[in-house]
């Protein structure tokens, strides 16, 4: 690592394989704690590359736990995370929602590193046990129409770093690589990003998969459409910028999708919501992102015809059953 690390501070980048070769190691426990906290701190100084992102996600997915979920196209809806907003879990209420209407989600998530919940976090709150036993989850698919899949079960590198990730409480280059290893490989994805520069770094990497996707950028800087302002929407055939009335009827203010101090605030939020008992603006803001991730999978006609899907499942009660059958 030294050697490296060496490298890294005369201002070069590292190759693909290069990269990948560093990340196996660290999945594989060659490097000490504060090797690798040397390691990710160059990236917090520097931007990445696309191909050291590569050579990371290439280690990744050559290692981690695959599971196959009977040929089942899947969706996934996953934040970079590292906004520092610290809004509530939009995107994994947005997988509820989504599942409620009748479509198949493999959710991969975390802890939080940068925020107060992350979608582990707060699944974990609500009773859910997470296993990589691929029966399981098949019949979870099946029987409630949603998955979760916790990032450390399915990637070695990940359970190591996760200390590391924690004690420092800021954006890594993890954060990056999040989205682009579910062990499931969906077919579909919504990917939310903090900036317009991991924007093109996403549409470059995914553009080649021959997989739908949707970028997501709000331009005032969340990782997910909150509303606050106009968002970028990045997709397989090219890019534009909505506003928020058109993407849900409404501005909202940033206060109004804060997420609370502690896991337990965040869950109680979550339910809150899943139970009819949600605000206007918090309402708005995950049926937004529960529509675009709809308009992902190419099956409906129109934008609001996804809004009116993720609405009826939620005022319904049937993403609030989703969550019931997967937890029980």
């Amino acid at each position: 690592m030294k050697k490296i690390l060496n490298f890294l501070f005369e201002h070069k980048t590292l190759s693909r394989e290069q990269a990948k070769e560093v990340l196996t190691n660290i999945a594989q426990g060659v490097y000490n704690e504060s090797e690798i906290t040397s390691f990710i701190t160059v990236f917090l100084m520097r931007t990445i590359t696309i191909q050291e992102l590569q050579g990371f996600r290439d280690a990744l997915l050559e290692l981690c736990v695959r599971i196959d979920l009977n040929g089942m196209e899947v969706l996934d809806i996953v934040g970079t995370g590292g906004d520092g907003k610290n809004t509530f879990n939009i995107s994994t209420l947005s997988c509820f929602i989504v599942a409620g209407t009748g479509n198949k989600v493999a959710k991969h998530g975390n802890y939080g590193a940068s925020s107060i919940s992350g979608s582990s976090n707060v699944m974990e709150q609500l009773g859910y046990r997470f296993t990589n036993d691929v029966s399981i989850l098949q019949d979870q698919l099946a029987n409630a129409n949603i998955c979760f899949l916790h990032a450390p079960l399915f990637h070695p590198a990940l359970k190591t770093v996760g200390p590391i990730r924690r004690n420092l409480g800021i954006r890594t280059f993890f954060n990056m690589l999040g989205p682009m290893v579910n062990p499931a490989f969906p077919k579909h994805q919504l990917v939310g990003v903090y900036n317009l520069e991991m924007a093109r770094i996403y549409n470059y990497l995914l553009q080649p998969t021959g997989n739908n996707f949707t970028i997501i950028h709000s331009l005032d800087g969340y990782d997910e459409i909150s509303l606050t302002g106009d968002t970028k929407v990045i997709t397989n055939e090219g890019e534009r910028i909505f506003s928020a009335e058109e993407l849900g009827n409404r501005v909202v203010n940033p206060e109004d999708i804060y997420g609370g101090d502690t896991v337990e605030q965040a869950a109680k939020i979550f339910i809150d919501i899943l139970e009819g008992k949600g605000s206007l603006a918090q309402n708005a803001v995950v049926l937004a992102n529960s529509a675009m991730a709809l308009q992902c999978t190419g099956q409906y006609s129109s934008y609001d015809e996804c809004y009116q899907l993720a609405t009826e499942s939620l005022e319904s009660g049937k993403a609030l059953g989703v969550l019931k059958k997967l937890c029980k």
